[in-house]
C-alpha cells in the first residue's frame, strides 16, 4: 500500500487488492492511532472486491478518525465496490469523492467532505 503525506494533516492511501488489503488497513489504523491528528483519503482505484474483514477495518478506521474530529474520504471507487457498500448499507456512512484531488480540495476548504453514493 502506498502512504503519502499530502500535507501536515492529510494522508493519502492507495489500497492493494485482497487479501493484502486487510493487513494494510490494520497498519493504517495503527498509524492513525499513533499520529492522531490527520484526515485520511483512501484511493480505491485498484479495488473491485472486498471482504467483510476489510469492511470491518474501514469502519474501525472511520470511528477512530471521527472520534478525533477528523475525516475519512474514499475516492476512485469503481461501480462494483460502490455496490458492495450499498448492499451492506454503508453508502450513507462513508464519504466519497470522484478522485483524490476532489477529496483533498474538500478537506482543504473545510467543507463536510465527499458525497454519498
Amino acid at each position: 500500500m502506498g502512504f503519502q503525506n499530502w500535507s501536515d494533516d492529510v494522508i493519502l492511501v492507495e489500497l492493494p487488492r485482497e487479501p493484502r488489503m486487510r493487513d494494510e488497513l490494520k497498519t493504517l489504523i495503527g498509524i492513525v492511532r499513533d499520529r492522531g491528528d490527520c484526515d485520511v483519503v483512501i484511493d480505491f482505484h485498484n479495488i473491485d472486491i472486498m471482504t467483510s474483514t476489510s469492511i470491518s477495518a474501514l469502519l474501525r478506521l472511520r470511528k477512530l478518525l471521527t472520534d478525533c474530529g477528523h475525516q475519512l474520504i474514499f475516492c476512485d471507487v469503481c461501480p462494483a465496490t460502490k455496490g458492495i457498500f450499498a448492499v451492506v448499507g454503508l453508502d450513507e456512512i462513508f464519504d466519497f469523492a470522484d478522485d483524490k484531488f476532489s477529496a483533498f480540495a474538500a478537506l482543504q476548504s473545510g467543507q463536510e467532505c465527499g458525497t454519498r453514493l
